[in-house]
């Protein structure tokens, strides 16, 4: 699944060279053994983060963007409500550079759009989407997603 607008899906080619490092890791047999922690795969320029946590109402999740990475968020075991939206439709926050990351006090469920990753699926969010992970699907459950960091 992609879901973006026709803007941005012409700006990015998401068959590059990147991509394929980054989807080749992802159809590694051994996903599931993988330890919490990031994961080589070409330097800084792709790299995977394996996450054990539990999900949370969607209240208590925030939104979230980078400016020098795409996030290709893939659900290992479990599954979580992943919404995402334009971050031009979010009023400004500070950026932490030391960690390529804003969060967004403002929760515009109204215009937001949510999709149910389930094991095997993944969402790519492009620099210029705000996202919010870890979104109970129903009641809070485990989850193991890797995320996997691909250089603008």
């Amino acid at each position: 699944m992609l879901t973006t607008t026709v803007a941005l899906a012409a700006k990015y080619d998401y068959l590059a060279p990147k991509f394929q490092k980054a989807y080749e890791f992802l159809r590694r047999a051994d996903l599931a053994h993988l330890a919490p922690g990031d994961h080589p795969i070409d330097g800084d320029e792709v790299y995977a983060n394996v996450q054990h946590y539990t999900t949370v109402p969607a209240s208590e999740a925030k939104f979230e963007s980078h400016d020098r990475y795409f996030d290709i968020q893939y659900m290992v075991e479990g599954c979580e409500r992943f919404g995402y939206i334009p971050r031009e439709e979010l009023a400004p926050a500070p950026y932490m550079a030391d960690r390529d990351l804003t969060f967004y006090d403002q929760d515009p469920q109204d215009k937001a759009s949510y999709v149910l990753l389930r094991a095997g699926d993944c969402a790519i969010v492009p620099p210029e989407d705000a996202h919010k992970p870890r979104c109970a699907a129903g009641e809070p459950m485990a989850v193991k997603k890797i995320v996997v960091k691909v250089k603008v």
